[in-house]
């Protein structure tokens, strides 16, 4: 049994799309359950999903509600709530390809050294284009997008599944425990390390995460997100969550992440020279916003 968990917070417009991609798919109705947890929505999310077991009365759906406000916590819900042995995770303002489940199912029946996996974060831009000064950098920052080629293999260098296309054995949170709450959005905020938090103590615990191709997720990117009060308060909040994660693990932690901090700069730097010299300074000057909002976030400022 496959459990998807979609958390939800104030999702009317997209919740329906995503219910309905994945009662599209290959994967029987019988064959998975969708547990959604309700983090406390003051819109129409409970009604859209009314909407969607009458048109698929054949899916099995629990809503439940969680009070305590917060992505993570409603994440461990989730968990806590699901009855399969491979828990995957959606974003709720998303759809998924037709094999999506399936592809997961099969890789985990036939991978048992597998103890997560996260497929293809493909952006749909809502404005019907990429802005000119988006970089490879920033649209992963923005848009989570994510895409290791067309082969199955293992998440190279230090990546690691999206935490809206990613699935897990149970066991795995068994292990390395649920998510930590002080960390991950919190209704308008937007911080975040959570799924960084969990990966690291998997790594920790040698434990295999794989990029799957052909689980496909396709993230909605509205036209606020590409405004510069979001972009500033987006990278501002990973600084800050940066900090929060590193100091929970002590000190010396922290102070290694500002030495990673300063090596981005000169990265940065670079790219930013680099980008000048070809006419696309606009490219270059977002990047620099960018870090410069991280540090400030993660030095407290």
């Amino acid at each position: 049994m496959i459990s998807v968990i979609i958390c939800t917070y104030n999702r009317e417009k997209y919740i329906y799309n995503v219910l309905k991609s994945l009662a599209d798919g290959t994967m029987p109705a019988n064959a998975y359950e969708i547990i959604l947890v309700d983090n406390n929505c003051t819109d129409g999310t409970r009604q859209e999903v009314d909407r969607f077991c009458k048109d698929f009365p054949n899916v099995q759906l629990r809503y439940c509600i969680e009070t305590n406000q917060g992505l993570s916590h409603a994440r461990n819900r989730g968990i806590q709530e699901s009855a399969g042995n491979i828990l995957v995770y959606v974003d709720d303002d998303a759809t998924v390809n037709a094999e999506y489940l399936s592809a997961y199912a099969s890789w985990f029946e036939a991978h048992p050294e597998t103890h997560a996996a996260g497929g293809p974060i493909i952006p749909h831009y809502e404005t019907g284009s990429e802005p000119r000064w988006m970089t490879y950098f920033i649209k992963r920052l923005l848009t989570g997008y994510l895409y290791f080629g067309d082969k199955a293999k293992p998440f190279p260098g230090d990546n690691y599944p999206g935490g809206g296309n990613a699935a897990y054995r149970r066991e795995v949170f068994d292990k390395v425990g649920l998510y930590n709450v002080q960390l991950g959005r919190n209704g308008d905020s937007l911080a975040g390390g959570e799924e960084k938090d969990i990966f690291n103590k998997m790594k920790k615990e040698d434990m295999q995460f794989t990029y799957l191709p052909d689980a496909v997720l396709y993230h909605s990117i509205p036209a606020y997100k590409l405004e510069p009060d979001y972009f500033n308060r987006l990278t501002y909040s990973i600084g800050q969550s940066e900090r929060a994660r590193t100091l929970k693990i002590g000190k010396k932690a922290y102070r290694g992440r500002i030495l990673s901090e300063c090596r981005k700069w000169a990265a940065t730097i670079v790219l930013w020279c680099f980008y000048l010299v070809t006419f696309r300074p606009s490219r270059g000057n977002m990047l620099i916003r960018f870090r410069r909002n991280v540090t400030r976030g993660l030095t407290g400022k």
